[in-house]
């Protein structure tokens, strides 16, 4: 089973807000998901994000894999580079 870290699209139309939610690849985009680690609001200026760093880096060292989007989100906010840093310490 493969474990994507991607984003759940909420919101009304033209009004978007995502969900950061941990998802097995299989399931389609709103479906089934595992567990939620955050929310990203692009509407407001700037892009508000929102995430609960442990539990990404704890999936992450768990195998999951964050999509580009999500990934561009977390190398923002600087969770990337700690994966790193963790992942090259051990």
């Amino acid at each position: 089973m493969a474990v994507k870290i991607r984003l759940k699209r909420m919101g009304s139309k033209r009004n978007p807000f995502y969900r950061v939610v941990v998802a097995d690849s299989r399931s389609p985009r709103d479906g089934r998901i595992i567990e939620q680690i955050g929310t990203y609001n692009p509407v407001v200026n700037p892009a508000e994000v929102k995430l609960d760093e442990d539990k990404a880096l704890d999936w992450m060292a768990k195998g999951a894999q964050p999509s580009d989007t999500v990934r561009n989100l977390f190398s923002k906010e600087g969770i990337m580079q700690k994966f790193h840093d963790q992942k090259n310490q051990k």
